[in-house]
């Protein structure tokens, strides 16, 4: 697979792989006597190179299945596959390690650094993970061309739009050439124009470079943009 934004190819993965999986995922919270079961036994998988929006009202655990999907979290019960590996038991070290690594994420605050310029924001992660930001600077430059934001790579945080923060986040999340992007409400502190824009760049690299994203909205037409639409309702599939 040609992908734009490495300018290499992947020929490791096919299209019918299980990029993400989660199995008969369980997670309850303490409270008190009682206990609050927020997932209720949630299986499912996403296709290498799909788009999969999760939807569903406040509190019905869309969040929550993001966040142990992609390792943030842990469930009471049940088991995740990260391209076929079962990332469920790793330790602290070892989680954080594939989430710089093969996880991107995207969330609704932008999360940037007040005093880092853009094309620093960017490359953050990779610093974290003790590589040398060099050997990345085409890849830099391909992905500020695909977020639009090769002129404002000199530029800090506050002197960028809304908008423009979120492509930087999503820059970010995508400079380590993540297996899959997960995405939290990626428009939901957007103005209506701004998130459509966010869903267009969005559907524009899931379609053109072939990256697998699952996002979380409330929002029914940003969920449009996606391949695939699944329902959480009282911690269940619907």
């Amino acid at each position: 697979m040609n992908n734009i934004l490495t300018g290499g190819y992947n020929m490791k993965h096919t299209v019918s792989e299980t990029a993400i999986e989660g199995r008969h995922l369980i997670k309850e919270f303490p409270m008190g006597n009682a206990v609050t079961k927020v997932l209720r036994d949630i299986s499912l998988q996403v296709t290498r190179g799909e788009f999969v929006s999760i939807m569903g009202p406040s509190g019905s655990g869309k969040s929550t299945l993001l966040y142990i999907l992609g390792g943030l979290d842990t469930p009471t019960s049940g088991h995740v596959y990260l391209n076929g590996t079962d990332i469920s038991g790793f330790d602290d070290e070892k989680m954080s390690r594939i989430r710089r690594r093969k996880i991107g994420f995207v969330f609704q605050f932008y999360n940037l650094i007040p005093n880092l310029n853009v094309e620093e924001n960017i490359m953050l992660p990779l610093l974290l993970d003790g590589q040398k930001t060099a050997n990345h600077q085409e890849q830099l430059s391909r992905i500020l061309e695909v977020t639009g934001l090769t002129d404002r790579r000199r530029h800090t945080p506050r002197e960028l739009s809304g908008g423009q923060q979120q492509r930087v986040a999503i820059a970010r999340a995508l400079i380590g050439n993540p297996e899959i992007l997960f995405a939290d409400e990626p428009t939901g502190n957007l103005d209506s124009k701004t998130g459509a824009e966010i869903m267009d760049l969005l559907r524009d690299i899931n379609r053109r470079s072939g990256q697998t994203i699952l996002m979380v909205t409330h929002s029914p037409e940003a969920a449009k943009s996606s391949s695939r639409i699944i329902t959480v309702q009282d911690g269940i599939l619907v």
